[in-house]
């Protein structure tokens, strides 16, 4: 018998015994088994058969700080490994983790131990979104500074996260309330400013009376509600900060050509960007022949035919009309509601330098989302009706040619040209000019970003009397959000009341100046986090060029279905000014995107009033759930977790019954990434991957029993029956290498990766003894399930390696059985061995619902015509699809399953 302290010398102050032949340490937990030493949690040292809830219990506990310490750090000097770079989305510090954050940081955790192991150097930071109204709310409620209860909440959520064992490169941490931070989304927005994509106007905003601030368009609901207070939404006329998203909106729209498939994400950005087709074209307002030096945007439908525009048409609800407009009182003496009218403003072109009238819309709205619009009688039936009624002077640009082509005319020095060619040159000599040109949408805005709220970055923008709109000097940031000793949250801005704040110097003059108190929108901070993950500590600058080239874009994205189009796009614009600016290479930040879907509850509601009731309010034994009180039926429904609906799970209590590893299993057996889980643990996958673990754990205890230390292995031993045995081992192990790595790199499926592990499971279960002994087709089998499962339930499989790992005359030399389940190399497949099904069974839907399968070869198995043909040519075709007109047919990508949608019959 070995020392009982193996590797780490006599321990006197433990009480040394021997228990089964089994010498231990009690102190240290490591023993001798047969002669080899092994880590584990166990004080006595054996082998549990049986995997047990305090088995589980302390197998987790004894792992989880070593797994999670191992395994986060990486050497910044070493380029020779490729990148592999997971983000997901980072959390809003509330203070209390939910269920949606365990799934969404369970998925980036899996990603990364995954590409770890297979060789990569890899990163997944995390950080928070630390700015914002709820945390600047809670804080008036409980009487606090902002500052203190976010700080509190980022301690309390890192203390779950750490509970549920993810492996964050908390080294790289941001929180964007921090100055450390918000500098560099004050020096983002002062080059913004610089390269004329920030700016002030005056416009109608959409104003929440109970948040007192103004929303973003996309914050308020179809109903004209906040998307946060729930109020009514008011209009109102405010000068406001904005951010010309509109100039990259064409390239954006390009650049989804280039991205892989975002799962319906891409369609999502291209019908929020818009057909880019026309521009927008800067005028110069006059009144009765004075300039006025206010400027004015207008939209062209035809910038090829710009040259003959015979009038700009505004909106009555035209920010021209309202507020502090040089010309508001000169565009109202002539306003009629309802009829369109000819004022005595005019326009002059920026580019063409032709001056033109201004017209006060009759209608109350345009296309899109449009507040004015050039109107050229060329190209536009309702504008050379309307230019006739008003006698306005306008001149043809576009003639049709003999071949039917046609070309623009009376256009200067673009009279010749193509349309088509006039279009790209009038374009592009606007945007050289900076006059506009950049083409855009109809229904495309620029990104407001004000806010009239405390707890947000402040706007680095100071304003003097003489010099006008400053911004604040690079050298200058951050501008330190001052501290505020309390506030209300109603009326105006509270950094309105720190007088000596916003008193401050010119950097232009030096005279008496005053700072801009609106903060920005919480859009703005996490629109660039992803760059500051790459350099994080960086005093100098937001990120060094190197390193966000080195590790940008983003291989993996993962984040909820809300964020699927305003975030992204904001982020997205921000990239693409980043890549004008020469500060990154790459222009879109984000290779691959998962968007993972809701966890829902099952809530109960009464019909009559829709107030939520808890699950023990409710009378559940009869055929339908009634309301005890007055026997009211009750509305039952699966919806998203929440505190108000009673319908929510805590991730803490979770893990507490059931362990880290089976909740981590669940939530990626459960369903697809993309698809709601409706959270049931009586009927949905708990006890599968329960019962899973358990088995997984009888294999490997049933390895270790077998091997025992008078067996040597030895293959010849085998008879035949036996060594065809292990030659099915053999090809099971290759076919599941094989699809389980496509499920974690092409599709990011876990669901399917776990049960192709379970079928692994299933086969090395009901081996044969000898087959176990002697082959190495089993060992290596074993081997690899184990590695397969680590990246998903990381506690188990280091616990399961470290007991393979004790067995002598240990066949498969390929792995380093003295380090670490997580350290280990990714399995390989042994080509020679890999066989594909000669054949797959596709699943058939009709209308989304199922009919059957039928038997497809494998080779064509992802062909779409195909496919569609051999169903139809089948007898289930035959049966339900004959006579039908398809409208589509969809070949899930994911999952053998073809669905065809039908014209009803």
């Amino acid at each position: 018998m070995a020392s009982a302290v193996v590797g780490l010398g006599f321990c006197s102050s433990c009480v040394k015994g021997r228990l089964n032949g089994l010498a231990w340490c009690k102190n240290w937990r490591w023993v001798t088994y047969h002669g080899l030493a092994r880590t584990i949690y166990s004080e006595t040292g054996q082998w549990e058969k049986a995997y047990r809830m305090e088995t589980r219990r302390k197998v987790e506990r004894f792992w989880r700080h070593r797994i999670k310490d191992q395994f986060t750090k990486i050497n910044e000097e070493d380029n020779s490994k490729p990148k592999f770079y997971v983000l997901s989305m980072f959390p809003y510090p509330s203070g209390k983790l939910h269920m949606g954050h365990v799934r969404v940081y369970t998925l980036s955790d899996t990603v990364a131990r995954f590409q770890k192991m297979r060789g990569m150097q890899v990163i997944n930071p995390m950080g928070w979104d630390a700015f914002g109204l709820p945390a600047e709310n809670a804080a008036i409620e409980r009487g606090l500074n902002p500052d203190a209860w976010t700080q509190s909440n980022i301690q309390h959520m890192r203390q779950q996260l750490d509970k549920i064992g993810l492996s964050f490169s908390w080294d790289r941490e941001i929180t964007t309330c921090s100055a450390d931070y918000y500098k560099w989304t004050q020096y983002l927005f002062v080059k913004m400013y610089e390269a004329g994509l920030a700016y002030q106007k005056e416009a109608v905003v959409n104003w929440d009376p109970v948040d007192q601030t103004v929303l973003a368009n996309e914050q308020v609901d179809e109903n004209g509600c906040s998307w946060r207070s729930g109020a009514k939404v008011e209009q109102r006329h405010l000068k406001q900060w904005f951010l010309k998203t509109t100039v990259y909106g064409k390239a954006m729209l390009d650049a989804l050509a280039d991205l892989p498939e975002w799962y319906g994400v891409k369609g999502m950005q291209a019908n929020w960007i818009g057909d880019c087709t026309g521009c927008f074209f800067d005028f110069m307002l006059k009144v009765n022949n004075v300039e006025t030096g206010e400027i004015i945007s207008a939209y062209s439908f035809n910038p090829e035919a710009v040259y003959g525009a015979s009038h700009i048409t505004i909106l009555p609800s035209h920010r021209l009309l309202h507020g502090g407009s040089s010309v508001r009182e000169a565009l109202q003496e002539t306003f009629i509601p309802g009829k369109d009218c000819l004022t005595r403003v005019s326009a002059i072109n920026l580019l063409t330098k032709k001056e033109i009238p201004v017209v006060i819309s009759e209608k109350s709205e345009f296309e899109g989302y449009l507040d004015s619009k050039i109107g050229i009688p060329s190209t536009n039936l309702e504008d050379e009706i309307l230019a006739d009624k008003l006698g306005l002077a306008y001149s043809r640009v576009t003639e049709t040619l003999a071949d039917g082509s046609e070309r623009v005319i009376n256009s200067e020095q673009f009279t010749g040209l193509s349309r088509e060619e006039a279009f790209s040159a009038i374009t592009q000599q606007a945007r050289n000019e900076g006059v506009g040109g950049h083409l855009t949408s109809d229904k495309l805005r620029d990104w407001l970003i004000s806010r009239q709220r405390y707890w947000g970055t402040p706007i680095p923008i100071i304003h003097c009397k003489s010099c006008g709109t400053v911004p604040v000097p690079l050298e200058d940031l951050p501008v330190f959000l001052p501290s505020v000793p309390s506030f209300t949250g109603k009326g105006s801005s509270p950094l309105s009341s720190v007088s000596e704040w916003i008193n401050c110097k010119c950097p232009k003059c030096a005279g008496s100046a005053v700072r801009e108190t609106d903060t920005m929108d919480t859009f703005v901070d996490s629109a660039w986090y992803y760059f500051r993950y790459t350099d994080p500590h960086n005093s100098e600058r937001p990120f060094d060029k190197s390193m966000a080239d080195f590790w940008m874009p983003v291989d993996l994205y993962i984040g909820g279905k809300e964020h699927a189009v305003m975030h992204l796009y904001y982020a997205r614009f921000f990239s693409h000014f980043c890549k004008s600016q020469d500060m990154v290479t790459h222009r879109e930040p984000f290779k691959k995107l998962l968007v993972q879907g809701l966890i829902k509850g099952q809530t109960y509601k009464l019909e009559s009033s829709g107030r939520y009731l808890k699950r023990d309010e409710v009378d559940l034994s009869g055929a339908e759930p009634i309301y005890p009180g007055s026997g009211e039926k009750i509305q039952v429904t699966w919806e998203k977790m929440s505190k108000s609906k009673h319908n929510g799970v805590d991730p803490e209590e979770m893990v507490a019954k059931y362990g880290i590893d089976t909740t981590r299993l669940y939530l990626l057996f459960a369903a697809p990434p993309e698809q709601d889980i409706l959270w049931d643990i009586k009927t949905d996958a708990i006890p599968g991957v329960q019962r899973w673990q358990s088995r997984v754990w009888t294999i490997t205890s049933k390895f270790i029993e077998a091997k025992n230390p008078s067996v040597v292995p030895d293959a010849k031993l085998l008879n035949k029956k036996e060594a065809a045995e292990a030659q099915k081992i053999l090809q099971d192990r290759n076919n599941t290498v094989s699809e389980v790595t496509s499920y974690f790199t092409e599709d990011i499926v876990f669901n399917a990766a776990i049960s192709r592990l379970m079928a692994l499971s299933n086969t090395l279960l009901y081996s044969s003894l000898r087959v176990v002994q002697h082959s190495r087709e089993y060992e290596n089998a074993l081997a690899s399930l184990i590695i397969m499962l680590s990246p998903m339930a990381p506690h188990l499989a280091s616990e399961l390696w470290k007991g393979m790992g004790q067995v002598e005359h240990k066949q498969c030399t390929q792995y380093n059985w003295n380090t670490d389940v997580l350290h280990q190399a990714w399995p390989t497949i042994d080509s020679e061995y890999l066989c594909q099904p000669e054949t797959v069974e596709v699943s058939v839907l009709v209308n989304n619902k199922p009919f059957g399968t039928v038997t497809i070869p494998f080779e064509v198995s992802r062909d779409l015509e195909k496919v569609q043909e051999l169903v139809l040519q089948s007898d289930l075709g035959t049966t339900h699809l004959q006579g039908c007109t398809i409208k589509k047919a969809i070949l899930s990508p994911r999952t053998a399953l073809i669905n065809f949608l039908v014209q009803e019959q």
